[in-house]
């Protein structure tokens, strides 16, 4: 089982390129099936993800074809059935995307209920709710749900929790529904700009999206388009923690510094310095980190998927810091990883009291889940000696060549799947 072996204690330091955003790519992959004609898809992350997205395109009918690595080109034409497997769907939760865009298009679809990271109930209750009030018929059985009208309309919705995936769907749905639609208490998150911006360069009629009342006029049928997706706001946010928690000196190039702006703002809270150009941010940590309080809010606030990282670098800032979860329930599952390597947290309920330690000591740990995967290895290059990190497949669902971006900063990582693998890198580091 491929794991990360890593030894701690180098300053990260240099220049790392972030990708693709993961969250707007699966959206804007799912919406590419909306239309026959073909649509080209730049700066698309090589993740896990991403991948099983396309596989499932392909399961359906729809054409695949890769340019380069980051390039593909995709046409939903050939499309002959609106199931997606429930093989796909078990790996990733946004394969629901694919309800909004098969309702859209054919008045029909057969989704099985998705996987993705355990970071509590992600219900999709607000889904539902959207897709019905277009006019369509939801049932689910047999852990399956199938969404199916005989026309949509548009529709005046308010959104009961601001929820990133239902804006997203309902606007896909609403895309090619009879009428106007107007969401309201939308999510604001870049990545939910994104999947309109793309929508619209296909023909569709949606404004407002990135302020909380998007409204959608529907149209017939959607076109071809070319499109660059935006870099990705949480790989970037990882990279500027990992500059903080190793006293290290990062710029992170191809970013939006608007984005960063909540990230940014925390870092410098606590002592790091920023420096913001036009599409890079440069994170210098020279002194000793101070404690700070923070709350998870949607977007502009603190992103729940940056919770992590800020929580291991507050774990080796002086002081009493608070961490509050306001978005998922289950989201301190790593507290006890990094217990093993001398971090004092106490979680009570959906708060994390964090009292900073003098240093985190190498050990064997497991990553629970995507975003605390990251943050652990991270914290682990921070740490004296040597730690392993095992279930990398969840980081490597959202971070491309994760381990050869740290390599390049000087950071001691390396993929290992076996004992003497780790001994060799032991030996190899000294």
């Amino acid at each position: 089982m491929e794991q990360y072996a890593i030894k701690g204690g180098n300053p990260l330091v240099g220049e790392v390129e972030i990708g693709g955003a993961k969250n707007a790519a699966l959206g804007i992959l799912a919406a590419t099936v909306m239309t026959d004609d073909v649509c080209v898809i730049e700066n698309l992350p090589d993740v896990r993800d991403t991948n099983v997205m396309l596989q499932a395109i392909t399961s359906i009918g729809g054409s695949v074809e890769s340019i380069d690595r980051h390039t593909y080109r995709i046409s939903g034409k050939n499309i002959v059935d609106q199931t997606i497997d429930e093989d796909y769907i078990k790996k990733i939760r946004a394969s629901y995307y694919f309800l909004g865009a098969l309702l859209g298009k054919y008045k029909n679809a057969r989704v099985s209920l998705p996987g993705g990271c355990n970071i509590g109930s992600r219900p999709i209750d607000q889904h539902i709710k959207g897709f019905k009030a277009l006019g369509a018929d939801v049932t689910i059985g047999g852990g399956v749900i199938v969404v199916e009208a005989e026309r949509l309309h548009g529709a005046h919705i308010y959104m009961d929790v601001v929820s990133v995936g239902a804006t997203i769907n309902v606007m896909m749905a609403a895309a090619m529904a009879e009428g106007q639609t107007t969401i309201e208490n939308a999510a604001k998150e870049p990545h939910v700009v994104d999947v309109a911006n793309f929508l619209n360069t296909m023909g569709a009629n949606i404004k407002g999206a990135g302020t909380d009342v998007i409204r959608i006029k529907g149209v017939p049928r959607l076109h071809g388009s070319e499109y660059t997706i935006i870099p990705d706001q949480i790989e970037a946010g990882t990279f500027m923690f990992a500059a903080a928690i190793t006293r290290g000196d990062i710029t992170v190039k191809n970013v939006i510094p608007k984005h960063l702006e909540a990230i940014s703002a925390k870092l410098q809270e606590i002592g790091c310095e920023i420096d913001e150009s036009d599409d890079a941010v440069r994170v210098v940590a020279t002194k000793q980190l101070s404690h700070t309080h923070v709350k998870t809010l949607p977007y502009p606030g603190f992103p729940t998927d940056m919770q992590p990282q800020i929580a291991v670098t507050l774990g080796l800032s002086k002081g009493t810091s608070i961490v509050t979860e306001s978005i998922f329930e289950n989201r301190f599952k790593y507290v006890d990883e990094l217990a093993r390597m001398g971090a004092s947290i106490k979680v009570e309920g959906n708060t994390a009291i964090i009292d900073g330690v003098g240093k985190y000591t190498g050990a064997s740990i497991v990553a629970p889940d995507l975003r605390a995967g990251a943050a652990l290895v991270i914290a682990a290059l921070a740490a004296d000696g040597f730690t392993t990190v095992e279930d990398i497949k969840y980081i490597q669902r959202g971070y491309e060549d994760f381990h050869l971006k740290l390599q390049s900063l000087g950071g001691m990582i390396d993929i290992v799947d076996s004992d003497k693998d780790i001994q060799k890198f032991k030996l190899k580091i000294g």
